[in-house]
């Protein structure tokens, strides 16, 4: 029979995997050994029982929070703990007060915040002074750019360790740690997940042990005490999506290495980190564009095909939509990785752009201007203008189009690469025929030579 206490009594706390299962030490603590292993500066620093403020930055689910629980359990310091979504000023005044309380009682205090970036200025300038007295250790984590995202005045108090995501061994054996946890009866951990079903487990938490461990969880229970297989594994993380943060660090990390694996002319790179990109959720149109941006800054005249193709690829996309146009991005891709390189167009390009910013406008010299009155005609607009078509190669040889303060410059420089060398030896010709023509202009007036005038 149920009594009044059973009926009324409440059900127990749940309590999430990935918390049941937190180490407790140094030593359990799984990964991040370029940080807190045997030797390191924080390492050699926490044995001497020191603690200095510090970010962690890495990805999520590595181990950050988990890290700065420990190092504070490790020198005996008192851990509080605040989440930058959901706390504000007040939050930080009642924490200070509280590491005051503790330091009067000759006690030490971490101050932890989670997500810290997500504090604006004057949140994050409300640490500062109480860092600077030792009224408290302040330890954040970011799972974006500290050089971006936090304050100068902060960064220079607060020495930042860079977390790596996971590797399968490390995912490995907290899987393997996890399952003792939970059934400590178990002799060999394959009783309860299959060999298959943990290489899929780990592929599919991508580095991130707080998604495993969800992962790993839900199978358990569905499995109800039989051995979790392969296919149970890959109903339960359904369509997993990998680490991609628009607008964060993984997303211009990815669309970085996308580019200059294209740069570099590694088809086989570009076309994993598009497909990483794709994988992630990162919207194909904006693929797209900056796809059409490398065929002009990367390879330009040396190959103008490639504009051509990127263009199309675009509008595969837009008019067709997925998984068509992500083929047609695909294709695009290892075009411009295949093709010959050149930055000729976009080194030119800046370099104009920065003169135009910096130096006077020219007028346009009078024999480039139209004549479409009388009065511009009486003027000698365009009077002494040659016709290209009418000259000899179709080129008006010794004719300068430059304001005269810019007479003989040259801004363009194509590479000995793809079209653009035969464009090269093109223009050389041209070159050529402007400096017989000067010669000869000089000549015909009887002056001396002034080769600076014709030798470029």
């Amino acid at each position: 029979m149920t009594s009044l206490d059973d009926l009324f009594s409440s059900p127990p706390a749940y309590e999430p995997l990935a918390s049941q299962v937190r180490p407790e030490t140094l030593d359990q603590y799984i990964g991040q050994q370029h940080v807190v292993g045997t030797g390191t500066p924080l390492r050699r620093a926490l044995d001497a029982g020191q603690l200095h403020s510090l970010i962690f930055w890495g990805p999520p689910g590595v181990g950050k929070t988990t890290l700065a629980r420990l190092v504070a359990h490790y020198v005996e310091a008192v851990f509080l703990s605040l989440s930058a979504v959901m706390s504000g000023v007040r939050d930080i005044r009642d924490a200070v007060e509280q590491a005051r309380q503790n330091r009067a009682m000759g006690r030490k205090t971490v101050l932890f915040i989670d997500e810290v970036h997500r504090f604006n200025k004057s949140q994050q300038d409300a640490f500062l002074p109480h860092v600077e007295d030792g009224t408290l250790i302040f330890i954040g984590a970011t799972t974006e750019n500290p050089s971006f995202e936090l304050n100068n005045a902060l960064l220079s108090r607060a020495k930042v360790y860079v977390l790596k995501s996971l590797t399968e061994d490390d995912l490995k054996q907290i899987t393997q740690q996890a399952l003792v946890a939970l059934h400590p009866e178990t002799v060999r951990p394959d009783q309860l997940l299959e060999t298959d079903a943990l290489d899929l487990l780990v592929q599919l938490a991508d580095g991130d042990a707080r998604k495993l461990l969800n992962y790993l969880e839900f199978a358990l229970q569905l499995a109800e005490g039989q051995p979790v297989a392969k296919e149970l594994i890959a109903q339960v993380a359904g369509t997993s999506m990998r680490r991609f943060d628009k607008g964060g660090e993984a997303f211009y990390d990815q669309i970085s290495a996308l580019h200059k694996s294209v740069r570099g002319s590694d088809p086989d790179a570009a076309l994993y980190w598009l497909m990483r990109m794709l994988d992630g959720g990162c919207d194909p149109l904006y693929v797209a564009r900056r796809i059409v941006r490398m065929a002009s800054e990367d390879i330009g005249n040396a190959d103008p095909r490639a504009l051509t193709l990127a263009m199309n690829a675009w509008d595969v996309q837009e008019r067709l939509g997925s998984p068509e146009g992500e083929l047609a991005l695909a294709q695009a891709v290892i075009y411009l990785a295949c093709a010959p390189k050149s930055n000729a167009v976009y080194t030119a390009f800046k370099q104009v752009r920065a003169l135009i910013a910096n130096a006077p406008a020219g007028d346009v010299p009078v024999h480039l201007r139209n004549a479409p009155t009388s009065l511009m005609k009486e003027l000698g607009y365009g009077e002494e203008y040659r016709y290209a078509h009418d000259e000899p190669e179709a080129f008006a040889a010794g004719e300068s189009y430059f304001p005269p303060e810019l007479a003989d410059s040259r801004f363009y420089h194509p590479v000995e690469r793809g079209l653009e060398g035969k464009i090269a030896r093109k223009l050389e010709h041209l070159r050529e025929l402007n400096r017989q023509s000067l010669r000869q202009r000089y000549t015909d007036a009887e002056s001396p030579l002034n080769t600076d005038l014709y030798s470029k």
